[in-house]
């Protein structure tokens, strides 16, 4: 049977807007376990900003993380899926473009996203992929 996309996103996913600080994006991923939030103008998907690009496009470049808001920050250059794309086809996107998210939107608009994590629970959970990513935070 076809899996798609929507059986394994994470619904209602973290927003912030394009004018909030990497500091409260950093708190914000603390406090809900979380590695990357969408970034959002009104309805409108606009990027991504991970955890690694608060450390690569921020901190090792010298920027102030209370001044530096996430439109300076983000990965505007998306690749997205929707809910009801085949499960397959967002592997091979990963893969085509090294991604390990993939935001999930409906007429532009996010409403999931799917991890790496998310595909190793779904497709080989005994892997050690798949034990890290049901484990507590080690923080």
């Amino acid at each position: 049977m076809t899996q798609h996309v929507s059986d394994i996103m994470t619904a209602a996913p973290v927003t912030v807007g394009p004018q909030t600080s990497m500091t409260d994006v950093a708190r914000i991923m603390r406090d809900r376990d979380l590695g990357a939030v969408l970034v959002t103008d009104g309805d409108d998907l606009r990027g991504l900003v991970t955890d690694r690009d608060l450390v690569v496009r921020l901190l090792t470049e010298g920027g102030d993380p209370e001044r530096t808001t996430v439109a300076g920050a983000l990965s505007d250059d998306l690749v997205t899926v929707t809910p009801e794309d085949d499960l397959d086809n967002a592997i091979r996107l990963m893969r085509e473009h090294a991604v390990r998210r993939v935001p999930v939107v409906e007429h532009g608009r996010p409403v999931g996203m799917v991890s790496l994590g998310d595909l190793a629970m779904e497709r080989d959970p005994e892997s050690a992929l798949g034990d890290i990513s049901v484990a507590r935070p080690n923080t």
